[in-house]
């Protein structure tokens, strides 16, 4: 039920991959200025998972789940009325901010009722939710946005509400039981206090290599979309379709390859070869950008995405105790959503300045030193047995 309620929230999920084309292309804003803008969903992004991880462990993830998909609603009805620079920023803060307090919540709920020797398949699962909802969303999106931008905003207004209230309807009385036996055992025993994650260092120093990912990774959302657009000349229902491409394949794949992954490699083999797969898929528009190597390129992104993205939560889900999970959840957020502050504007300045091709000769660098840290620091900050599980 967690995945499904995450399937039609993100089933909904049009208005990111579009926003950088939506300034540029509707509202008529510099590629440059669009990035800036691109970057306050970042800064939301970092407090939103800041937020979210403080009032998990305080409030229980049941209530900050509801109050983020609910309070979504409206915000993301009122985007759309905003034209200015300055005024879209604005709206783009509030509203990410509002909707990433549901991420470590999320995360913290499917540690909660999967069982230890599932966990990574169960953070699967919810991706394959996501992005069985992302197949969707941007290849319909592409088509309204045709029409009308505004259909963006609205579908995802619904797809949230319509989330928020399944949600509700079926976790509002198990919420309630599991409160209740949560409240008899630590009546029972005195909960251990346990280390903060912002003192941990070894994981803040795994955190940075998972937010230089993201980095890379997320020009997904941003100059990649530019790209296809004003370099490959593809239509916006190209687009659309390619970004479904990726949610579908996916789905079709994680289950599989995780198996794989959990069967064959380690979990710092694993983010390595994840990582420079990732870094490969961007350095080949370097060489071609006709439409099989675009479709090879997202390929191979989808595959780094499947080796790294989920095991990412698990690594942290491992490395937290019982009783902060949600921080932890919440400070491996923190460091993700930084990339959504840095990547936008970095992205498009680098394109904008030296081109495309210096951008993803540069990201697909990065992505070597990425996989490198990776495969040192995480054998360094697990235990033996957590490393070979």
């Amino acid at each position: 039920m967690l995945a499904l309620v995450m399937f039609i929230n993100r089933a909904g999920s049009m208005v990111l991959p579009f926003l950088g084309v939506y300034m540029t292309g509707h509202l008529h804003f510099s590629i440059e200025n669009s990035g800036i803008i691109l970057s306050f969903f970042g800064i939301g992004s970092v407090l939103g998972s800041w937020l979210g991880g403080l009032i998990t462990d305080k409030i229980g993830e049941y209530r900050v789940q509801s109050l983020s998909l609910l309070l979504s609603v409206p915000l993301f009805c009122l985007i759309p009325l905003f034209k200015t620079e300055v005024g879209l920023a604005a709206i783009i803060l509030i509203q990410s901010i509002v909707s990433e307090t549901f991420r470590p919540a999320n995360s913290v709920a499917i540690t909660k009722y999967a069982k230890p020797e599932n966990i990574t398949r169960a953070f699967s699962l919810n991706r394959m939710a996501v992005n069985l909802g992302f197949s969707i969303g941007p290849a319909l999106g592409g088509i309204l946005s045709a029409i009308s931008y505004e259909f963006l905003f609205f579908s995802n207004a619904l797809a949230a509400l319509l989330a928020g209230l399944m949600y509700i309807r079926f976790f509002g009385k198990r919420n309630k039981l599991a409160s209740v036996k949560t409240k008899k055992v630590k009546e029972a025993i005195a909960v251990k206090k346990e280390n903060s994650p912002y003192r941990d260092g070894k994981f803040l120093l795994y955190c940075f290599f998972c937010m230089l990912f993201a980095i890379c990774f997320f020009q997904l959302f941003s100059t990649l979309t530019i790209f296809y657009k004003d370099t490959a000349h593809l239509s916006q229902q190209s687009i659309g379709y390619i970004l479904g491409y990726s949610g579908f394949l996916i789905v079709l794949l994680e289950m599989g390859f995780v198996q794989i992954a959990e069967k064959y490699f380690n979990l710092a083999f694993t983010l390595f070869i994840g990582t420079i797969l990732c870094g490969i898929s961007y350095v080949m528009l370097v060489f071609d950008y006709s439409i099989l190597t675009l479709v090879v390129s997202m390929t191979l992104l989808c595959i780094g995405e499947i080796w790294t993205l989920p095991f990412i939560s698990t690594i942290t889900a491992l490395r937290s105790g019982k009783n902060n999970k949600g921080a932890y959840m919440g400070m491996n957020g923190i460091a993700v959503s930084i990339a959504f502050i840095i990547t936008p504007y970095l992205g498009t300045l680098t394109a904008d300045k030296l081109g495309f091709n210096a951008l993803w000769i540069g990201t697909g660098l990065l992505a070597v030193g990425i996989a490198a840290g990776f495969y040192f620091v995480i054998p360094w900050m697990l235990k033996k047995r957590e490393i070979d599980s």
